[in-house]
């Protein structure tokens, strides 16, 4: 078994508001689930209205597939024009951790 997680630290465009920051970060936040079938959701800055963090993991039984599933998970965030990408932190666990 092979579990996969990203963060993702981003800076909201044009947000003025709380409300305004979950009509950006929601629909990414769904399109991550309903594409890949991973677990998502926003863990980070939650009271600040221009930033956002969101985390995902993903379990699989084959590394090869776990990686290009967050391969795909991160270009997807990466190429969303609302957004823009501070950094990714990526974990990676295998059968051989302890």
């Amino acid at each position: 078994m092979y579990v996969g997680t990203l963060s993702f630290d981003l800076l909201l465009g044009d947000v003025r508001s709380l409300k305004e920051k979950r009509s950006v970060v929601r629909p990414i936040v769904a399109e991550l689930q309903r594409k890949y079938a991973v677990s998502a959701a926003e863990v980070d800055h939650l009271d600040l209205h221009r930033r956002a963090g969101i985390g995902l993991a993903v379990v699989s039984a084959d590394a090869g597939h776990l990686t290009d599933v967050l391969d795909h998970c991160e270009r997807l965030v990466a190429g969303r024009p609302e957004v823009e990408l501070l950094s990714v932190r990526r974990r990676f666990h295998g059968e051989d951790d302890d």
